[in-house]
């Protein structure tokens, strides 16, 4: 397959680079890849025998009339030159777009197979129990346990269960604190009795247990403590049970359990936090069970400051390594928000992975922040140079007046005179701003730009947003 590769002359190295080994004629069509036209390309076409042309992604200009001329598809390339030998590399395999960048569009059917190869590999996987049509140990995934903390506290309790869900949750558990009362677990689980995911409620007081086995398809936590009081009503039940050591073994509260004629168990060696034993409980972990294994990664992400996506990722690994089954998240606090979503890419991961070495290339990731590959761009080319000083501190304001900027339900608010704009992307609410003629002064145009770019990466990276505050 003959290719045509035009670009620019700042970026003519890159794209050589890229192309060796592959039958392409990589020719400079002007200084910069992106201003080609189709005029431009035609001559290029019919200079040559090609089978495509793949142009920069940069480029805003139609080339289907070219492609209607001269029967030559082409095909958008990736935006930046760094990328284009990735996709060079899949041509055999993945499909270029006319109207998508190639990085985008190859990343986007990578997703969709990746998706598609999850589901199939669920199907056909064996399990041990399947509760409330989840599939649980066995060859299966590893399922993702979300807890709701102190639901009995919670003033939307439904909401709560509901949005969980749909972050990626597979079972959703309901905690309840000492101070809960058995009306109080009555009360929230009569809340979500429709709601048709498994969920679990949490607490090793019995009543407690007691009042939620009407709706409660697992019982967190059992022990040598409990089983005499409540195994028998776990098991008339017919629900599951996490079994945890305390005074005695776990293996020996397993039996505990098993005698109590609960069949349905999940074996939770309890994982220690990072400075508590995480190593030591790691090496407690059975190497064979007979029955599904919980991993608690919870609190081991709760109680380390550091950002909880490539923490997830790794306890989400180190749980496949272990043979759990289950594993625990929760967003108790604000730098754990977003937890059961990454949590439940990370256990995707581990099950795309299962025929690799590594987790890597999957279609899927936890890159939130860093790059996979550190685009390497040409210099910029200029005859002076001067270096910039800070501003002028004496404020103009806007004889339009100003602006007052937040975050509201995962979008941007910008308000001046009693109106407001609102949207997710910060460049629609700006020219939306301009469209108005609510700006009149460069500088004040250049600071709604900033803040409001501030804020749509606020909302991006899920953190608080504070006009004129630090991001």
């Amino acid at each position: 397959m003959r290719i045509l590769l035009p670009t620019g002359a700042a970026t003519y190295e890159s794209v050589k680079k890229a192309a060796y080994g592959f039958d392409a004629d990589v020719v400079v069509t002007g200084e910069i890849a992106s201003f080609l036209t189709p005029a431009a390309l035609r001559d290029l076409v019919q200079k040559g025998d090609y089978d495509m042309v793949i142009v920069s992604g940069m480029v805003t200009a139609s080339f289907l009339p070219v492609e209607e001329e001269t029967g030559i598809p082409v095909y958008l390339g990736p935006r930046h030159a760094a990328d284009l030998a990735m996709v060079l590399s899949s041509l055999d395999t993945l499909p270029l777009s006319r109207s998508v960048p190639a990085d985008d569009f190859i990343a986007s059917v990578k997703r969709d197979e990746a998706r598609r190869k999850l589901h199939e590999l669920e199907l056909d996987a064996s399990y041990d129990y399947v509760i409330r049509g989840t599939r649980i140990g066995g060859s299966s995934r590893i399922k993702v346990l979300a807890e709701i903390m102190d639901a009995h506290r919670h003033e939307d309790v439904r909401g709560a269960v509901e949005q969980a869900f749909r972050s990626g949750a597979d079972i959703v558990d309901l905690g309840f604190g000492f101070d809960a009362t058995p009306d109080d677990v009555t009360r929230c689980f009569s809340l979500v009795t429709e709601v048709p995911g498994p969920l679990a409620i949490d607490t090793q007081d019995p009543v407690l247990i007691a009042a939620g086995l009407f709706r409660a398809d697992i019982v967190l936590s059992l022990h040598d403590g409990n089983i005499p009081v409540i195994g028998k009503a776990v098991a008339d039940a017919g629900i599951a049970a996490v079994i945890v050591p305390t005074g005695q073994l776990l293996e020996e509260n397993v039996r505990l359990a098993e005698a109590a004629g609960i069949s349905c168990i999940i074996a939770d060696p309890l994982l220690q936090p990072v400075g508590s034993g995480l190593i030591r409980s790691l090496s407690a972990f059975p190497e064979r069970c007979r029955y599904p294994v919980f991993f608690g990664a919870g609190n081991v992400v709760e109680l380390l400051d550091a950002d909880s996506p490539g923490m997830n990722a790794l306890l989400a690994g180190m749980a496949k390594e272990t043979g759990a089954s289950v594993i625990f998240t929760s967003e108790h606090s604000d730098k754990t928000k977003g937890s059961v979503r990454e949590m439940r890419t990370a256990t995707e991961m581990v099950a795309l992975a299962a025929d690799r070495p590594y987790p890597k290339d999957l279609g899927i990731d936890l890159l939130i922040l860093k790059e996979k590959r550190r685009r390497r761009e040409p210099p910029l080319s200029f005859q002076s140079l001067e270096y910039a000083n800070q501003p002028d501190r004496e404020l103009q304001y806007d004889p339009k007046g100003n602006f007052r900027i937040g975050v509201e339900d995962d979008q941007i608010v910008a308000v001046i005179n009693g109106r407001a704009v609102k949207g997710r992307s910060w460049e629609d609410i700006f020219a939306t701003i301009l469209k108005n003629g609510d700006v009149s002064l460069l500088d004040h145009a250049a600071y709604l730009g900033k803040e409001l770019y501030k804020a749509e990466l606020a909302i991006r990276f899920g953190r608080s947003f504070e006009q004129d505050g630090f991001f």
